[in-house]
């Protein structure tokens, strides 16, 4: 399954969204959520990866699927490349194939953060997102920022079945106050959808990674980054 978004204009920058699972569902919420950043200059395309699990929860999952990653930037045919999972997976690997830039969603969120508040706060899908995390913000020298990291405790298939608008709202609210977070970051693809609605109940700026991941890119795309050298 793919979602392709583009309009009418001149040069088009193509940005490939790329969903490292399987799940044509979370392929389906990622493309709803880019909606507001279809312009006349950017045509973006959002697929999954078929032989990837389902969701990618674990640290096994994570290595599962960087193989399919590697083989799907190193092909791929496109003006800027987007990874569209928050653990990030394999990004050095993914980018030392690619021909153009590749964003991972995580940095992409971070960075933004960075220029909305003092300390992010990330609601996680479940506990065991939690400690990868926090290793990828160490990597990046980034964990000072961190507020806190709490987990909606779901899958990504139990996600995707239900509302879980009040969850997620629970856990923001819980690292609003008691963390200290004054930017909140949705630490997961497939949530982007609650972005709004809790950017209004909270009063703090929200971060859907995927957003901030395809904004990014359009960026890459639009000044002509060259990729990182081999």
């Amino acid at each position: 399954m793919a979602g392709n978004f583009s309009a009418a204009g001149g040069d088009v920058g193509d940005i490939l969204v790329i969903n490292p699972n399987s799940s044509t569902a979370v392929t389906r919420s990622m493309a709803a959520c880019l909606e507001p950043l279809l312009d006349q200059r950017h045509a973006i395309r959002c697929v999954e990866l078929s032989k990837s699990p389902p969701g990618i929860e674990t640290d096994a999952h994570v290595a599962e699927v960087i193989p399919h990653l590697v083989e799907a930037v190193r092909d791929a045919k496109a003006d800027a490349i987007v990874v569209s999972c928050f653990s990030d997976p394999g990004i050095d690997v993914v980018r030392a194939v690619g021909r153009v830039p590749v964003t991972g969603i995580a940095e992409a969120a971070y960075l933004a953060a960075l220029g909305l508040g003092a300390r992010f706060g990330i609601v996680s899908l479940g506990p065991s997102s939690i400690a990868r995390h926090r290793r990828y913000l160490e990597k990046l020298k980034l964990d000072a920022r961190l507020a806190g990291d709490r987990s909606i405790d779901m899958t990504i298939v139990e996600l995707i079945a239900t509302n879980v608008v009040e969850r997620v709202s629970s856990i923001a609210v819980q690292l609003r106050d008691t963390d200290g977070a004054d930017v909140i970051i949705l630490g997961c693809a497939g949530l982007g959808s609650y972005r709004a609605a809790l950017q209004d109940s909270l009063g703090l700026p929200v971060i859907d990674p995927v957003q901030a991941g395809v904004a990014l890119a359009c960026t890459h795309a639009d000044l002509r980054y060259a990729a990182r050298a081999r």
